[in-house]
């Protein structure tokens, strides 16, 4: 990690995370809201606005999805304190405060369309896989591993998974050595 040129984190958005991270990696340059858990609080909204129609939840939630990462956190909250839920049932409007307040809460977090433009990451699916993958190969029946060689197989197992550049560099420098 001392070697990359820039540190940032994709969170959950969990309380104390972000402390967590500034604490211990303290190059972190930016927190990113995990954007699947921010689209799990609109798809749950939507759903509350059109409990019996699915097509209507699911284009509200493409909608307000698209808003998020295009706009970023402060226009969706913006756009959210701004419609008038006078004629929702109490049910809904608790998930409209709801998620006003999630947003809210995580708005530092979710200026997508910058971190897009930086070429960020923002979500935790790139990272997921490679947990996935790096588990199938550590996991494996009868596999039993130390750390200095789960840690072997980890350096190794991302090398074949990168693109060719930083692996031929990789074995240049080994035939150099």
């Amino acid at each position: 990690m001392d070697r990359a040129e820039r540190w940032l984190a994709v969170s959950d958005g969990g309380a104390g995370i972000e402390d967590f991270l500034r604490a211990n990696f303290p190059r972190v340059e930016a927190v990113i809201l995990d954007f699947w858990h921010a689209a799990a609080h609109v798809a749950a909204w939507a759903q509350a606005l059109h409990p019996d129609d699915a097509g209507a939840a699911e284009r509200r939630k493409g909608e307000w999805c698209h808003r998020l990462q295009h706009a970023g956190g402060a226009a969706v909250l913006a756009a959210l304190e701004a419609l008038d839920g006078s004629g929702w049932s109490a049910g809904q409007r608790e998930a409209q405060r709801a998620l006003v307040g999630y947003v809210r809460n995580q708005a530092q977090r979710l200026d997508y369309p910058s971190y897009v433009a930086k070429g960020w990451q923002i979500g935790s699916g790139p990272v997921e896989a490679a947990c996935q993958l790096v588990g199938q190969r550590l996991k494996g029946a009868g596999l039993r591993w130390g750390e200095d060689g789960a840690d072997a197989v980890c350096h190794r197992r991302a090398l074949f998974r990168r693109e060719a550049s930083p692996g031929d560099a990789f074995w240049r420098a080994s035939r150099a050595a």
